[in-house]
């Protein structure tokens, strides 16, 4: 069967507005600060759907007809995912969220837990063109970028470009870390500028543009670990769990039967677009946006972190906890959303300090101190002043 693409138009306007629910209580109107778990990210998707008003920021009516339209979407988008992949509520969320954003993603997992798999499931129910490069040692720059060939016609010599696996809508980079450095620096530009300069011409890539890329962090030969430049140009870093019990026997019995599942339906490229200028309509109140900036300045100040988060660590914040409210039916940036989408966006810009590594600190748990320190979260029941990160390596300036 033909995958059907979902446009606007092709949705009911009578239930249209109907919306993901806020949290898990329904409660919409505040957001108080808890521990909070990363595996616990998708705790509001059995809420009862509420209204919501639309942001008076969308005027354009295309716009609008895909807010309004926005719980259908994404409610197409998780049920076709979830026929191929069996659980992973919030990796596919955050992948979701990277796409919302403009943005790339490294998905990082021992083997076998379906990194791969969710990528291009993802690609087809998106409706969106996709690559897979497989890294390798020996792979070269060119056979990512594509090279510029000559032709001989009638005679006459011509140069004529070959355009390379880069030229699609997703790019899946698998076990990016086997990727050679030099390999690796022929990506840098295609994620920043979306475009690839080869042979000194200039050539602008597809829109919308992701890198999804995979590594495991298990095998050390032949790896070639990513230059913080890099890793920097991910909007978000995935860490992919293992299954529960439960979800293991449903992929068991999924993929040993005669049949295997598929998807059958995708929304548009030109919707996702619209869902993309959404994203950056949602608001954000003035003080939860100064606590943001302040949480990423604090991870600079020395202690289990060595070197802290840029710049860039602000944007993505803001930007990522805009998708996940679209994503929830919110209409505005809770603080749980900030809470959600400060681990996988600082989980790699963070470089703790040989102190903290040597006490088996890991960027999660200096994140969760900094949301600590930030009034974000408050400190589990179980830690008590002598315990815990905060008592091996509290933060503060270096001395």
């Amino acid at each position: 069967m033909e995958p059907e693409n979902y446009s606007n138009e092709e949705f009911n306007d009578n239930d249209s507005d109907v919306f993901y629910a806020e949290t898990a209580d329904g409660n919409a109107a505040e957001s108080e600060s808890y521990s909070y778990d990363a595996s616990d990210a998708s705790a509001s998707e059995t809420a009862p759907a509420q209204t919501y008003s639309s942001p008076e920021s969308v005027a354009d009516p295309t716009l609008l007809k895909t807010y309004e339209n926005a719980s259908k979407i994404f409610t197409t988008l998780f049920d076709e995912i979830g026929k191929v992949i069996v659980g992973q509520q919030e990796v596919v969320e955050q992948v979701m969220i990277a796409l919302l954003c403009n943005g790339h993603a490294l998905l990082e997992s021992n083997p076998g837990l379906g990194k791969t798999l969710t990528i291009s499931t993802i690609s087809k129910v998106v409706d969106l063109s996709f690559n897979r490069i497989q890294c390798t040692p020996d792979l070269m720059p060119a056979d990512i970028t594509g090279t510029t060939i000559v032709e001989e016609h009638g005679g006459d010599k011509k140069f004529r470009f070959e355009h390379g696996p880069v030229f699609a809508n997703i790019v899946l980079a698998d076990e990016i870390n086997r990727a050679s450095p030099k390999t690796q620096s022929a990506l840098l530009e295609a994620m920043q500028e979306k475009q690839v300069t080869v042979a000194g011409h200039t050539y602008p890539l597809d829109k919308p543009f992701f890198v999804l890329a995979t590594q495991n962090p298990i095998e050390q030969e032949g790896t070639y670990p990513l230059p913080e430049a890099q890793l920097d140009r991910f909007l978000l870093k995935i860490l992919v769990p293992y299954p529960d019990y439960k979800e293991e026997l449903e992929i068991v019995n999924r993929y040993t039967a005669q049949s295997s599942p598929e998807t059958s339906r995708g929304i548009s490229k030109e919707t996702l677009m619209s869902l993309q200028k959404l994203t950056k309509d949602v608001p954000i109140a003035d003080d939860l946006k100064d606590r943001t900036i302040r949480l990423v300045i604090r991870s600079r100040d020395g202690g289990a972190i060595e070197y802290g988060a840029s710049p860039r660590a602000s944007i993505a914040i803001i930007l990522a906890a805009k998708a996940r409210a679209l994503i929830h039916g919110r209409n505005y940036v809770a603080e749980e959303d900030v809470i959600a989408m400060s681990y996988p966006v600082l989980r790699h810009r963070i470089i703790l300090s040989f102190e903290a590594e040597r006490s088996g600190v890991t960027p999660d748990d200096a994140i969760e101190d900094l949301l600590i320190d930030g009034g974000f979260l408050k400190p589990r029941p179980q830690e008590t002043e002598s315990s815990g990160i905060r008592a091996k390596l509290p933060f503060g300036s270096k001395k």
